[in-house]
This record gives structure tokens, C-alpha cells and sequence, in this order.
């Protein structure tokens, strides 16, 4: 039997509005040059480079050595949920019921949980543009259509509620934000947060706040949208701030008459995240594992210290400083007009890996690339003095 299909593969229309991460491309480039021999300083990654914290690995070790190896509800383990419910209280001063928070496989899982509960096919999404890739592939996975704003540093790249309201449809139902955001590392402030909520409940639309990146904050206190209305949706995950990149654990808030449906979707979508990632988040509040995690938020603030005036004597433009997260979006336009190119020969000449700005959106991606500094100093270091030396050429 031949191994070639005799007959057209059938795609659904919806895959060719869905791109790759181009920045894989560029990894995977990366690695087989490492294969090589060759040095490879990487700032493309979104991924803390710590291992997880040692109480989470035992507390997973634990539970697998007690047999908590079956499903748990579909909503998640009720201890989790307390326990988030109590971080809210302790973190925020903000009271949130055990019951609106459901346990996902990341915050890809609960993102998907809400878009599919809100969103009908044909109904819009607002969100700002640049942002991260995925916030618009799943509004269209659920034939939705996501409305990129372009926003950036006169708003501190974060939507207002000026621009909403200038985008909103009758056919608009919601707005996603995200703070901090990602590529650019900014919170949307408060008022912006409070006037977006507001002109969305007036509208009849939902907000929904990603939070992903809020324990990585570095000046300040960021508030949970939690804080000023109980009708939004706020999705977390234990990924960035507690280092469980791997474990695909996160959560989501939901308002109280969602829950039932968002309950009923993830049953039919994963039914449950893992059950030895979730018993190993139990131990994510602990103080011992606090203790390492702010250790570990004061060496991203010193990398970030250190990259970002480096990047800016060197011709990058970053004109905000970021409040969080561990990216710098820079504009690379002294350098290129092509920062997609700029990214390819970095990785070819100089041996340092970087997003390009085609990845985030379509506002200006062309003058733009991001870097993570997600790496030790020493690489971050070395990564500038390459950076030096290639654009010196």
C-alpha cells in the first residue's frame, strides 16, 4: 500500500488563520546549532529557568507515593480551590469563593473554557495589539473574531477605555486584557481597569483579565481585577510566578452563574487537570516555597535592571520601562526594517536567540523584537556583548 494519501487532506478553514510561534522555528535552529558545538545565548524563551521549588517536587512525590493518581472533579481538588480562595484574601484583601475558581491544565485551559462559554461564532473579542499570540487563536478556534487595537507607549501599550468603546460592536462581547502583558511587561493601570469594566457591563460584554505574570511584579502592588467588580474573568496559572511551566496547572475565577457551564465544558474538554500537578500546587502557598519564589522575583528585577539599560545604550528603544512579568519589547528600527530578518541573523552571526515583533500581532511588527530575560546574568552579559559586536559590524 502506498504511503502517499491518494486523496486531498481536508484542514478546517479556521487552520489558515492560526500561525506557529515563528520563534520556534528559531529555537529549533538554535538547538541544532548547540548539536554543533555551538554557544547559544537565549533570551526568545518565555520560561523562568528555575526548576520548580523543591516543597512542589516533594509534595508531587508525595501524592503519587499515596496513590492520588485518578481523576479528580472536573472544577479540581477542593483543597486547591481554598487554598487559592485564602491567597486571594491574604495577597489582594479581596474575598473569592472556593466555588467561582476552577483548577485547568494551564491558562491556555481556562482561557479555552471561557471563550468557548462566551463567545458565539461571529461575535468579537477586543484585545491589544501587540499581545500574546494565542489570545487570538482561540478566539478563532471557537469561529469567533478577535479585534487586535493597536496600543503603544502613549498607553503604556494596554488598551483604554476610550479606544473600547471607539472598537465596540453590537456584535462585540468582551475584552481581554492582560497586566502584566506579554511582550511588554506593563500592568493596565487602575483607573484604565475600572473604566474598561465599567463601559463593558454598560455595553452588556465581559472583561476578561489574564494574571498570569501578577506575582512578578517589581515595583508597587498590582491589584486583582477581582478587586473592583465580581463579573469578570481573571485567569492564573502557577506556570511563571511559581515555576510549574511543565506541570500545565493554572486556574480561572469565573462569575458565579458561569460556573455551572465552564464546569460542564472543561467535563467535555479535558474533564480534569493532573492530579499530581495539583497536589504539588497545595504546597505552592507554603511559606518555604514563598521564600524561594521572592528570591527568585528579586534575580528577574536585577536581570531586568541590568538588560534594560544595556539595551537601550546599545540603540534599542524601549520607552516604558516595564512593571513586570520578565520581557523587554524594544524597537529594533535603528538596526532594521525587518526585525523577523534581524532575529535570523542574530541567531546565524551572533549566537543570540530573540523574538521577532511578527509573533505578537500586527501593529508595527516589522520594528520590533522581544527579549526575555529569563537566563542567568552571566548569560545575559555575554548576550550583550555579542549583541555589541553584531551591531557594530
Amino acid at each position: 500500500m502506498s504511503a502517499v494519501n491518494s486523496y486531498p487532506l481536508h484542514i478546517a478553514r479556521r487552520m489558515a488563520d492560526i500561525a506557529p510561534f515563528h520563534v520556534m522555528d528559531l529555537l529549533a535552529r538554535a538547538r541544532a546549532f548547540e548539536t554543533q558545538g555551538r554557544s547559544m545565548i537565549h533570551m526568545e524563551i518565555g520560561e523562568p529557568d528555575f526548576v520548580s521549588p523543591a516543597p512542589l517536587i516533594e509534595a508531587a512525590q508525595q501524592a503519587l507515593r499515596e496513590g492520588h493518581t485518578h481523576y479528580t472533579p472536573a472544577v479540581g481538588l477542593a483543597p486547591l480551590r481554598e487554598a487559592i480562595s485564602a491567597f486571594y484574601a491574604e495577597q489582594y484583601k479581596v474575598d473569592v469563593a472556593p466555588e467561582r475558581i476552577v483548577i485547568t491544565p494551564g491558562a491556555s485551559g481556562a482561557l479555552q473554557l471561557v471563550l468557548g462559554v462566551l463567545v458565539n461564532p461571529g461575535e468579537q473579542v477586543l484585545m491589544a495589539d501587540p499581545g500574546y499570540p494565542c489570545n487570538r487563536h482561540f478566539v478563532r478556534m471557537v469561529e469567533g473574531e478577535p479585534v487586535g487595537i493597536p496600543v503603544g507607549a502613549e498607553t503604556e501599550y494596554q488598551l483604554t477605555a476610550e479606544q473600547c468603546a471607539e472598537h465596540w460592536q453590537s456584535n462585540t462581547v468582551a475584552v481581554m486584557l492582560a497586566s502584566p502583558a506579554n511582550p511588554t511587561g506593563t500592568l493596565v493601570p487602575e483607573a484604565s481597569m475600572r473604566d474598561i469594566i465599567t463601559l463593558a457591563k454598560k455595553r452588556r460584554g465581559r472583561v476578561i483579565v489574564d494574571e498570569i505574570y501578577h506575582g512578578l511584579i517589581y515595583e508597587g502592588h498590582a491589584q486583582t481585577a477581582l478587586a473592583y467588580s465580581d463579573d469578570v474573568f481573571v485567569i492564573n496559572s502557577f506556570s511563571k510566578y511559581f515555576g510549574m511551566t511543565g506541570w500545565r496547572v493554572g486556574w480561572l475565577v469565573a462569575p458565579t452563574g458561569y460556573v455551572a457551564e465552564v464546569d460542564k465544558l472543561a467535563q467535555n474538554i479535558f474533564l480534569a487537570a493532573s492530579t499530581p500537578a495539583q497536589y504539588a500546587a497545595l504546597a505552592a502557598f507554603d511559606s518555604d516555597t514563598v521564600e524561594i519564589l521572592e528570591q527568585r522575583r528579586q534575580e528577574f528585577k536585577r536581570r531586568r535592571d541590568y538588560l534594560l539599560p544595556a539595551l537601550r545604550e546599545l540603540g534599542f528603544t524601549i520607552p516604558v520601562v516595564p512593571q513586570g512579568a520578565f520581557y523587554l519589547y524594544a524597537g529594533c528600527e535603528r538596526f532594521s526594517d525587518d526585525s523577523y530578518t534581524l532575529a535570523h541573523r542574530l541567531l546565524n552571526e551572533a549566537g543570540v536567540v530573540i523574538t521577532p515583533g511578527v509573533d505578537f500581532g500586527h501593529h508595527a511588527p516589522e520594528k520590533h523584537v522581544r527579549f526575555a530575560y529569563t537566563t542567568s546574568m552571566a548569560n545575559l552579559r555575554e548576550g550583550v556583548t555579542r549583541l555589541k559586536n553584531f551591531l557594530a559590524l
